[in-house]
């Protein structure tokens, strides 16, 4: 079993706060510097050891990549969770997006956190927590979101980035160069770029695949060309959201035709690296611990299985867990250890099975990410 989340470094939900603590001049658990503008690049699912193994194709990144630029994101290791624990400060048990499909107490059903969001689920309450950018209006910092066209008006968008403008480019270079005119339109300020494109990639082709690398290193080029740029008094940081383990179909276990795992199963949440199991009300305590043990003896070796109290007591979901959140997180939770994916073969949707590149666990693949300092950020 893995130990309990270690505090004692940054991690992801330490990078905006952060950023807001320079743009104001305050001291910061990141040691940034004052600043008139800062920048926080996102590259959606960029592990450090990704890029480590990759390093001869991103001379920039790599070359700002060290032990001490290492940091952990939050968990589950999926883009929902950890795109709104950036936004928030908060861990996800706090900001109540604990996965990427998620029970909806209130409606008896799994919402997708990314894509789900409908008149049941409101963006303004669903995730609980002030976002960085409101924070920042409060204090007359102004804030901007740069990212694809398509998740303008999303229910998602709604709930993490809330309190900040929105603009939008097609490409990785569309977007760095509304991300410099954004700097350039404000005075004091924080700016927000989002790229998706490999993580994208990862998932049809694997992280180890020939057009990962060249995603990176148009990255890396659109990086290089803008930290250049960057005034004395204007900082960037880029990190991730998680890393990414290539998945091959002979190591997906396929466990819905198995009645010991889903006897008493109502719903299975999460993801395919981490399964969220939700019980039947009904079901007796006596089943409930039996299917728990009947999922080690199974998976064990290869998994972590945990109750969600367990999951909360370990500090999986952060220090402290609302009581409002916990219904939301699965009665067990099964955490790849090893390089595989749990498919539930009773599902109506198998379309996932095609996916290489996976993450939403807690290797160190998914869980470390690069934070890498430029412009003033680098001068400490």
């Amino acid at each position: 079993m893995l130990p309990a989340t270690n505090s004692a470094r940054p991690s992801l939900a330490d990078v905006l706060p952060n950023c807001l603590d320079a743009v104001l001049g305050r001291p910061n658990r990141l040691g940034l510097p004052a600043v008139d503008r800062a920048l926080v690049v996102l590259v959606d699912g960029l592990g450090a050891g990704s890029l480590g193994a990759r390093a001869g194709h991103a001379r920039t990144l790599a070359g700002a990549l060290s032990k001490e630029s290492v940091i952990a994101a939050g968990f589950p290791t999926t883009t929902a969770s950890n795109i709104a624990t950036l936004t928030t400060g908060e861990p996800s048990g706090v900001h109540g997006l604990v996965g990427y499909t998620v029970l909806d107490p209130a409606h008896d059903r799994i919402v997708n956190q990314l894509s789900g969001w409908d008149a049941l689920l409101d963006p303004a309450t669903w995730q609980r927590s002030r976002t960085v950018f409101e924070r920042a209006a409060d204090t007359g910092i102004g804030s901007v979101v740069v990212a694809p066209a398509r998740y303008r008006d999303s229910g998602f968008t709604r709930a993490v980035l809330r309190g900040a403008a929105y603009r939008d480019g097609k490409s990785v270079a569309d977007r760095f160069e509304a991300a410099r005119q954004a700097l350039d339109d404000l005075d004091r300020g924080i700016v927000y770029l989002y790229v998706p494109e490999l993580d994208q990639v990862s998932h049809k082709h694997g992280w180890e695949s020939a057009k990962w690398t060249a995603k990176l290193e148009s990255v890396d080029a659109e990086l290089t060309r803008f930290a250049g740029a960057l005034t004395a008094r204007e900082g960037l940081l880029l990190t991730a959201d998680h890393g990414v383990l290539d998945v091959p179909p002979h190591a997906q276990v396929l466990f819905g035709e198995d009645p010991a795992l889903v006897d008493g199963i109502r719903f299975v949440a999460g993801e395919p690296r981490c399964l969220q199991l939700h019980f039947e009300p009904d079901a007796s305590p006596a089943l409930r611990a039996e299917v728990v043990d009947r999922w080690r003896r199974a998976e064990g070796g290869r998994a972590d299985v945990l109750t969600r109290d367990e999951a909360i007591e370990q500090g999986w979901f952060g220090p402290r867990v609302d009581p409002e959140v916990v219904p939301r997180i699965g009665d067990i939770l099964v955490a790849a250890r090893k390089a595989i994916a749990y498919y539930d073969t009773r599902a109506k949707k198998q379309d996932g099975r095609a996916m290489v590149g996976q993450h939403g666990s807690r290797s160190a693949e998914e869980s470390r990410v690069p934070l890498l300092r430029f412009g003033a950020f680098a001068r400490r």
